[in-house]
């Protein structure tokens, strides 16, 4: 990836863990909520589109870690963020998505409970017996703060339920905000309503608490012992009856075109509530379909917010620079003139690719239309060609990389078109361009964890010939190091320190830290887990050996050919295998989980009823099991749908492995009945 991508990945993380501080711990958020999330959906476009990871990415992490002030409880449920929309189209993804999860029919319209995005504190509230026990923050989702005495000084907060359907034990979960007409006795106080709010339920003192007016709108649960309700628009009516303020903007909405329509008209109005919201949220309103859909890492697949309108700006774009990746993808960025969308100053806006360019007919001096929201750095819009120069000539995109090697435009197998993205090769360290951002890619957090080589002392470094390849980083002269301006014996002798550490490492990180192309950290693991060892790693330099990787569920046509292409470039296999002299790596400690298919290795033929292969995956894997793709001698049960390929029986049944039908399948995993 790009140097300038790369860099505004890694600085918009530490942007956000600033923020995130601020917002959850601190009590006094740095900037509006809305610009907090476009901060996050930026974050989540660059790994979507460019594959990076990282520990500190919202797409790990929820929330911040709990103050020190209170007691920390775990969440009995965690408490999990939401997958934000900003469109139409997000929305009809989303619903896509879920169709095909649950194997639906194409035409299936989904019934969602619709409730308003309140801008103010999640808050979790205990209750056993009719009794509020304990109230926890948000925290960072896994555990909040203890923070009940201040929550029970909310009038909204009923103390005691005595209605005989009340659960024996729940976890009610809502939101604390304060109401804008309130606000404006205490503002000189605060910055804004959620800075109140916050800052009050985290008071010491909970007389001092009390004085706050606080509100409480409930919405859902966490941890329940016998709810009885089938969806959340009846537990919602529940909540009103059991004593708890609901919002009276929720509704029941079926169909994407009625929800564009609610979200238009409640965002017109959005500024004559007494509180304040940032978009609307929908839940599928099934509890059995939610329970099926379950959770991704870090948020539900049953829900998604939609937030409210995106920032733009009018400014004029002065140049455009192409910018090499570490997987060889040419990146067109306008450079602009600067312009302030949203309070952010932005001088620079991705033009995603070629065709994008040729398609929209960007031309530099042109007048641009400019949008910050939910990308990985603003994005042209549109251009206004009323006020282009006649002289203005149009773009040509380089044919060459700027290293000297011809681009080009791969064939992409799956979608049967060429594709946008214009590459140099696949030629790896061979690329000067390409080989600077391996060598970056190399040394991060979810790589080696080089501490004192980042991105800048690798550009000085390559600028100074110190190193080209990685292997060259564990052979630096730090007597030389010690000597260069801005460093001396001690910079030199932590830097030596930290790399000699970095050389005991797993084989996942290892196999990630070589940057190969579509070998992201998901599938590092699936690939060291199949492996097990480096010795079984370097065989792949052998074609035949990297045909058995797709036997493992996760492993496509398009990493084996990505893997087939990195062992053939000698280069690669030199960097590997002079690593490999220097790097001590750890055995591999799988963990296993118990359930119905603990220890199991099971795989699936033909088409199944009423469920997609990713749920039925997802059933396996929550039981402790593991699918592959091909069958063989360690395989213990070959699931068959129908029109099931015949071989895969045939095979299945020559090795003796136990065939299982849908009605056998369900049974042993007592998920579905």
């Amino acid at each position: 990836m790009s140097n300038s991508l790369l860099k505004q990945y890694k600085e918009k993380l530490k942007l956000l863990d600033k923020f995130s501080k601020h917002y959850f711990q601190n009590q006094k958020p740095l900037v509006s909520d809305k610009e907090y999330d476009q901060l996050k959906s930026e974050i989540l476009k660059i790994e979507k589109n460019y594959g990076f990871t990282n520990l500190k990415s919202p797409s790990v992490k929820v929330g911040y870690k709990p103050s020190k002030k209170f007691k920390k409880f775990k969440h009995r449920v965690k408490m999990l963020s939401l997958s934000n929309a900003f469109n139409e189209e997000d929305l009809i993804n989303f619903q896509k998505k879920n169709i095909n999860f649950l194997a639906l029919d194409k035409n299936y319209e989904f019934e969602y409970s619709v409730e308003p995005k309140i801008d103010g504190i999640s808050a979790s509230l205990h209750y056993k017996n009719g009794k509020l026990t304990i109230g926890l923050s948000r925290g960072d989702g896994e555990e909040g703060e203890d923070i009940t005495e201040n929550l029970k000084t909310i009038k909204d907060i009923p103390l005691n339920i005595l209605h005989k359907d009340f659960p024996d034990e729940i976890d009610i979960r809502g939101e604390v905000f304060i109401e804008n007409n309130d606000f404006k006795k205490i503002e000189k106080d605060f910055a804004n309503p959620r800075n109140a709010a916050s800052g009050s339920l985290r008071l010491k003192d909970p007389k001092k608490t009390k004085l706050i007016p606080l509100k409480f709108i409930a919405y859902t649960f966490g941890f329940n012992s016998n709810i009885k309700e089938s969806k959340q628009s009846d537990f919602i009516k529940n909540l009103d009856k059991w004593g708890f303020k609901i919002s009276e903007l929720n509704k029941t909405i079926k169909g994407i075109n009625n929800l564009v329509k609610y979200h238009s008209d409640i965002e017109k109005k959005r500024f004559t509530l007494n509180y304040d919201i940032d978009g609307i949220v929908y839940k599928v309103n099934d509890f059995n379909l939610q329970k099926r859909l379950g959770f991704m890492a870090t948020a539900p697949r049953w829900a998604i917010a939609h937030k409210f309108s995106a920032n733009y700006s009018i400014t004029k774009i002065t140049d455009i620079d192409i910018q090499v990746g570490r997987t060889g993808a040419l990146t067109p960025v306008a450079k602009v003139k600067p312009v302030n969308i949203g309070g952010v100053m932005v001088s620079n806006a991705t033009l995603h690719n070629e065709d994008e360019i040729n398609r929209k007919d960007i031309r530099i001096g042109d007048t641009v239309k400019i949008e910050r929201a939910g990308d990985v750095i603003p994005h042209v819009i549109s251009v206004d060609k009323n006020l282009r120069n006649v002289n203005l000539k149009k773009f040509i995109f380089p044919k060459k990389c700027p290293c000297g090697f011809d681009t080009i435009k791969e064939f992409n197998k799956v979608t049967k078109k060429i594709d946008a993205v214009r590459r140099c090769p696949d030629i790896g360290f061979d690329c000067n361009r390409i080989a600077k951002e391996k060598l970056k890619h190399f040394v991060s957090k979810d790589a080696l964890n080089i501490e004192g080589l980042g991105k800048k002392v690798i550009e000085k470094f390559w600028d100074l010939k110190f190193i080209k390849l990685p292997d060259d980083i564990f052979n630096l002269n730090f007597q030389t190091i010690a000597r260069l301006e801005g460093w001396g014996p001690q910079s030199a002798e932590n830097l030596k320190n930290s790399i000699n550490k970095s050389k005991k490492l797993k084989l996942d990180r290892f196999i990630y830290s070589l940057g190969i192309r579509h070998i992201g950290q998901e599938n590092a693991k699936l690939i060291s887990e199949f492996l097990c060892d480096y010795s079984n790693f370097i065989k792949l330099k052998d074609q035949k050996n990297i045909e058995e990787l797709s036997n493992i569920d996760g492993i496509g046509e398009t990493q084996i050919t990505s893997l087939k292409n990195f062992f053939k470039n000698k280069l690669n296999l030199k960097v590997i295998s002079s690593l490999s002299k220097i790097l001590i790596f750890e055995k591999n400690v799988i963990k296993k989980m118990e359930g119905a298919f603990s220890n199991k290795i099971l795989m699936f033929t033909g088409k199944l009823n009423n469920i997609s292969r990713a749920e039925a995956k997802s059933i396996v894997e929550n039981n402790g099991g593991k699918i592959v793709s091909n069958v063989s001698k360690k395989l213990d049960y070959l699931v068959i749908g129908e029109k099931p390929t015949s071989k895969k029986i045939k095979i299945a049944n020559d090795l003796k492995v136990k065939i299982l039908n849908q009605t056998d399948f369900e049974k042993i995993s007592k998920l579905r009945q």
